[in-house]
């Protein structure tokens, strides 16, 4: 008997049985008197372990609304110490602008562009990639199969630092770039300054990125916190240590980060030698992180996770671009960095709940519990929209103080007041649109995502942004209505797209992909396929013609 295995879409209509599972077909050419056999995997037997429940029937509750308080208790329980990891890690970036401010207008400026210059080619690349490997690892540990995550954790590793040496090259040629764009010397040359020394980051960034998604994509996030906490409560010291005590100026800055982030990663993979959640990780005698289909089903799923998140990150600072050639500009670049720390910590509560969305949802269609992922995805968004008008009232509550907090210019305090109602009617589609992300990535749809953010922002916000900051003469306040636009027409699309989705198919799509070998399955696009075993069978006691 020969057995070939092969991953075909199920469009027949024909010669299939009642029960789905077995087909008979003519004989192909060659093999006469031969019987071909065709076993659809999603319609296997209940002891195969890609159809197993989490939970016995017996045991699954049947009132919806206690269901849905477990749902939501679930998520907050993984949202909560990512939310606290998430601001420890802004006060970091807080505490560096502190001690680059008491270097001097120069160093701030200097380190302020860097950081921008860093965020655009550098940090958001990696985190998109990093992102790839999420449905992954979170619908593997909802299969049980706790190699692949392992595997998708050392490919993704290998892809951040491959990525990191192109990007290393450029940020080695920031100087000469910044002057042909036409900044400062003096500036450019701080800025120089602060990027090379934040080179080493690029590295921990390729170790930390994966690490923090292999963790939580099994629920596991105090350990997060805790190394957060511990790595960020050094960051003072260090800081004080390297700037005034020794005097390295922006260097020492720029290190400070490099050696707290440094912590962070040794913490952790102390941690997985200690939880031993590090035997999965180190390779074995059946090594197949080199499989060509499943770096194929990595890169399907990282390139376009990263197209997603560099929009939208990407948008911000072309806004900062623009406030330089508005009517003041000195003053709208002010109230725009104000703008954007604000909705940076705002962020972090709908990002941290985009997370344990996605974490959830992946969990569940890797188990094949597609009511699970639907009310997981309710449950999430609900949790959205809560936060967006939690957030709205805030930035309406606090607009005449807020900037108040940063500056003392009345230009720019009166501009940040006038704009904040703006920016809280932004996070009221940003939270529960964050959210959908989040679904997308847990159901490895991050190219519906992508597409969303690109036709959203740059097809819709960007030209509504320029017409009425510079055509109209909103000038400022024009740019943020831009954002208006983009966000409420990314969250109407991705609450189309979450509410017209098959969750059978997803969770069907869900099998196949930690079902290839490795995560070896490659996902394309929306419909996905059905994995299926063909297997041609020589009858016994006949006689070839």
């Amino acid at each position: 008997m020969c057995q070939t295995p092969a991953a075909i879409p199920n469009t027949s209509k024909s010669g299939h049985s009642d029960d789905g599972r077995h087909h008979s077909a003519p004989p192909l050419p060659g093999l006469s008197k031969s019987k071909l056999v065709i076993t659809t995997l999603p319609s296997a037997t209940d002891e195969d372990p890609f159809l197993k429940p989490k939970l016995p029937i017996s045991d699954i509750n049947p009132f919806p609304l206690f269901s849905t308080f477990v749902e939501a208790k679930s998520l907050l329980s993984l949202a909560f110490p990512i939310i606290l990891t998430g601001l420890l890690l802004y006060s970091r970036s807080m505490i560096s602008m502190l001690f680059l401010g008491r270097l001097g207008s120069l160093p701030l400026a200097g380190g302020s562009l860097a950081m921008g210059f860093a965020n655009i080619t550098g940090y958001s690349v990696l985190s998109g990639l990093a992102t790839g490997m999420e449905p992954i690892c979170t619908q593997s540990h909802g299969a049980g199969r706790p190699h692949l995550l392992a595997t998708a954790l050392r490919r993704t590793v290998l892809l951040l630092l491959s990525a990191s040496v192109p990007i290393s090259l450029l940020w080695l040629s920031m100087r000469r770039i910044l002057v042909f764009c036409g900044q400062d010397p003096a500036i450019a040359a701080a800025a120089h300054s602060f990027i090379l020394f934040s080179l080493p980051d690029l590295l921990l960034l390729s170790l930390l990125h994966p690490l923090r998604i292999y963790l939580r994509s099994q629920s596991i996030t105090l350990p997060l916190t805790a190394a957060a906490a511990a790595a960020v409560s050094l960051h003072f010291p260090i800081n004080y240590l390297l700037v005034p005590h020794l005097g390295l100026g922006i260097p020492g800055v720029a290190l400070a980060s490099v050696i707290t982030n440094l912590n962070l990663v040794l913490l952790l993979l102390l941690y997985l030698r200690i939880s031993g959640l590090h035997r999965p990780v180190a390779p074995s005698h059946d090594e197949d992180t080199f499989s060509l289909a499943g770096w194929r089903a990595l890169l399907s799923l990282s390139i376009p996770s990263c197209a997603s998140i560099c929009l939208e990150w990407w948008w911000y600072e072309i806004m900062v671009l623009l406030c330089g050639v508005l009517l003041h500009p000195q003053a709208t670049v002010a109230s725009m960095g104000v703008l954007i720390q604000t909705t940076s910590l705002i962020y972090i509560f709908p990002h941290s709940l985009g997370a344990s969305v996605s974490t959830r949802v992946g969990n569940e269609l890797g188990a094949n519990q597609p009511d699970r992922a639907r009310r997981a995805t309710g449950v999430g968004l609900a949790c959205g929209a809560l936060l967006g008008v939690t957030a709205f009232l805030f930035s309406f509550s606090v607009r005449n103080i807020w900037a108040r907090i940063f500056t003392a210019d009345a230009e720019i305090i009166s501009l940040t007041a006038s704009v904040l109602p703006i920016l809280g009617l932004c996070e009221l589609g940003n939270c529960p649109q964050t959210t959908g992300c989040g679904v997308l990535r847990g159901s490895a749809r991050p190219r519906v995502a992508a597409n969303i953010n690109l036709g959203s922002f740059y097809g819709v916000g960007m030209p509504v942004s320029v017409l009425l900051a510079f055509f109209v003469g909103l000038d400022f306040r024009g740019l943020w209505i831009g954002l208006l636009f983009a966000q409420a027409t990314c969250l109407v699309l991705m609450l189309t797209v979450i509410y017209r989705t098959d969750w059978g198919r997803q969770a069907r799509r869900a099998q196949f992909l930690t079902g290839g070998g490795g995560g070896g399955g490659v996902v394309d696009g929306e419909e996905g396929c059905m994995l299926v075993n063909i297997k041609v069978e020589q009858c016994g006691g006949m006689q070839s013609q």
